[in-house]
């Protein structure tokens, strides 16, 4: 049998083990991926209490995941290719669960930031090879549609949903259990990817994986985001970080060398980039996922520094922004049966540009209801109308056997999107708020934190105007999925 013959009966094995169920993993798997980029959000105000943290330090909770997980991502998708897909989820939950563990007995600042990382490591495990299972087993036609909608739904909520959860779980039992809640929810993930994903051999015998290159992109990423956080003590031109910001592009110019020149099999060919879909799509979600990180944190702290909300208190008023993306991910599926992905992602670009803007008007004295509900609601209805043909987009046109390669592109680029974004636009709200501490400076730097994330999506739009394909994926991928 070849490998494009493999290739072929892939979908039809995976289908015949109960796709449903294989749904259902796949989305509690992506709901408790996508939750831990939220949930810690809230706690953060006791975290750097209790554990000394200072401010710009704080954000690192937020990165050390962000960027193990954005980093590997395209790593973990190559090894499921190598080792099966199972087996990749269920390592994947194993190391989660173990580093959220460790991360709820966390006693200082390294601590948790180690913990973080260790789930971020996890998460990069599971990920791709959960949506590459998705992509297997749903690969044409309307079914292929809802279940991007479903996973994209689930996605909006673990993340919108993960600061309610973080909220009540700070008030009523310490920030820590915002770590120890994944622990039973392992255990719920590993039960269903038992009975629900079929076991599989390896997908490819193409060679084995670059670990050389996950290694510089992760360092490289990992080198630009330290250096723009510290600008807070160093500014922009000083010695320390020019030479920082200068490795960190060697360090990325090295790996889209490696990437080009490996006689391994490269985490990602560059030619892939030359499909508009996919160049567009990762594109977008790259300022998407900048813009979403920054704004989850700047309303949950001026929820509770400013408007004086107590953690359980911001987990609710967070609610609204968590239906309204729901809502987004059920009308995209309503819209994606008469409208183009790129349109419906066009119209969710704009109302979640809208929304940022909308944000950036709050005020010292303001209120939940005149500061915070309605730009929520626009907000989280656009970045819900973006998700599914975002996922849709970026993995359409692409060959059977570089569908994984795609799907771990996709979600890389979100996540480091997420944590250059919440670096710059946090070091820009800190600067903006000085030494001052008042609640007036610290509501003007998380407005103009606001206002730049409104104006990255808005280039975001742009961009896919300009980049995406008029026409519908599922047309153009017919025939390679």
């Amino acid at each position: 049998m070849t490998h494009t013959d493999s290739l072929k009966e892939t979908p039809a094995s995976e289908a015949g083990a109960r796709p449903g169920l294989t749904l259902a993993a796949v989305a509690v798997v992506q709901f408790m991926v996508s939750l831990d980029l939220s949930v810690v959000n809230v706690g953060l105000p006791q975290i750097r209490t209790d554990l000394g943290f200072s401010e710009v330090g704080l954000t690192w909770v937020i990165h050390a995941y962000a960027l193990t997980f954005g980093g590997l991502l395209l790593l973990g998708g190559k090894i499921a290719d190598l080792f099966g897909r199972k087996r990749m989820v269920l390592i994947g939950l194993t190391v989660f669960g173990i580093a959220s563990l460790l991360g709820g007995f966390s006693t200082e600042p390294g601590h948790l930031v180690a913990a973080r990382a260790g789930q971020g490591i996890g998460a990069a495990a599971l990920a791709p090879a959960a949506l590459a299972l998705l992509t297997a087993t749903f690969p044409s036609g309307r079914e292929r549609v809802k279940a991007f909608g479903v996973w994209s739904a689930v996605n909006a909520a673990g993340a919108a949903f993960g600061v309610l959860i973080g909220g009540l779980l700070t008030e009523y039992a310490g920030w820590e259990w915002v770590m120890f809640v994944n622990v039973p929810m392992v255990i719920v993930a590993v039960t269903l990817a038992w009975r629900g994903i079929v076991a599989d051999g390896p997908r490819t015998q193409r060679g084995r994986p670059d670990v050389l290159g996950a290694i510089l992109a992760t360092a490289g990423m990992t080198l630009l985001v330290f250096g723009v956080v510290r600008t807070d003590r160093y500014p922009w031109t000083s010695s320390t970080t020019l030479l920082t910001l200068a490795a960190a592009v060697v360090l990325l110019v090295a790996f889209l060398f490696v990437e080009k020149s490996t006689s391994r099999d490269p985490l990602i060919r560059l030619s892939l980039f030359r499909n508009r879909s996919v160049a567009g799509a990762n594109l977008f979600v790259l300022l998407l996922g900048g813009a979403m990180a920054s704004a989850f944190f700047f309303i949950s702290l001026y929820l509770q520094r400013v408007l004086g909300s107590s953690p359980a208190k911001s987990g609710v008023e967070f609610l609204p922004f968590a239906f309204g993306v729901v809502l987004g991910s059920v009308l995209a599926i309503k819209l994606g049966g008469t409208l183009a992905p790129r349109m419906v992602l066009t119209i969710g670009g704009l109302l979640t540009g809208v929304g940022f803007a909308y944000f950036s008007l709050f005020t010292a004295d303001g209120s939940f209801a005149v500061d915070v509900l309605g730009p929520s609601l626009i907000a989280s209805i656009g970045i819900g109308l973006c998700l599914a043909p975002m996922a849709s987009l970026g993995t359409s046109g692409v060959e059977e056997h570089e569908a994984g390669s795609a799907s771990a592109l996709l979600n890389s680029s979100r996540q480091i999107g997420a944590a250059l974004g919440l670096a710059a636009l946090g070091t820009v709200a800190n600067a903006r708020t000085g030494d001052s501490g008042t609640m007036e400076a610290l509501t003007d730097g998380y407005a103009l934190g606001m206002l730049i994330g409104a104006v990255i999506v808005a280039v975001g739009v742009l961009i896919a105007l300009a980049v995406l394909p008029r026409t519908s994926p599922d047309t153009e991928a017919g025939g390679h999925h």
